[in-house]
């Protein structure tokens, strides 16, 4: 039988870890396929693996997603149900920027290597008269990194995927302050297939059936996703392209 490949952007708690393996499981039983599942560690090694060729099925993030749609062949097929991709911006809570005003030109953001992340992030800061060539970025290997480095002082504040900021310790928590939350809900990650892939109806109905079950909620509830997947159009993705380049624009 032949062996796909699916990747997982490497954007994700690491609580979420185990969740896609039971979820890679469950749908190779059920959709009879074989299906060897990608994690890569960084943004760098995902593009290293994508670049290969060999990759079927992505788990994207949306700024990810636009790429690969538009120039590599892939298209969107599903997203999960009320999971939109939301950040956080926080400072340390012993510090004295309280507020997004308190952030100034020179300010020093740390996050990991997340871009849509960075644009929802500056989008913000445009409330404030803040742009990139204001301030100085230093790029993490995980969102974990970006927050030690703002409770040390390193730096001034860091973004967030809201997820994993929500995710992180009671400790590491309470020495950081929130300073906004976004709020999209048309942003979010999403399934991509590879326009040539044969068994895409197949993988599909494994998908978007895995909430009829008790072994699938259990799956898809270590994702933080309860709800399942539910159908992308075609509409809907080029909605979601089309607002990811008004951020980009």
């Amino acid at each position: 039988m032949t062996t796909h490949n699916m990747l997982i952007a490497p954007d994700f708690s690491p609580e979420r870890f185990a969740g896609w393996h039971m979820f890679n499981i469950l749908i190779q039983k059920r959709a009879n396929l074989n299906m060897h599942l990608n994690i890569p560690a960084s943004h760098a090694e995902q593009e290293e693996l994508i670049s290969a060729g060999n990759i079927q099925v992505i788990y994207a993030n949306p700024f990810d997603a636009t790429t690969l749609i538009r120039e590599q062949g892939y298209r969107a097929v599903a997203r999960p149900i009320g999971k939109s991709d939301e950040m956080v911006i926080a400072a340390a809570a012993n510090s004295d920027i309280n507020c997004l005003e308190d952030l100034t030109v020179g300010a020093t953001i740390s996050m990991a290597n997340n871009r849509d992340v960075k644009l929802i992030g500056l989008r913000l800061l445009e409330a404030v008269d803040l742009e990139e060539n204001d301030l100085n970025w230093t790029v993490t290997e995980t969102y974990q990194a970006a927050a030690r480095q703002v409770i040390k002082g390193e730096s001034q504040a860091a973004f967030f995927l809201a997820e994993i900021f929500h995710s992180f310790s009671r400790l590491t928590k309470a020495q950081l302050s929130v300073l906004i939350e976004s709020d999209l809900a048309d942003i979010s990650h999403v399934l991509l297939i590879k326009d040539d892939f044969p068994d895409t109806d197949i993988l599909m109905d494994a998908i978007l059936n895995l909430h009829n079950d008790e072994d699938g909620k259990a799956a898809l509830t270590e994702l933080g996703m309860p709800q399942g997947f539910e159908v992308m159009s075609e509409e809907d993705g080029e909605f979601m392209l089309d607002l990811m380049e008004t951020l980009l624009n």
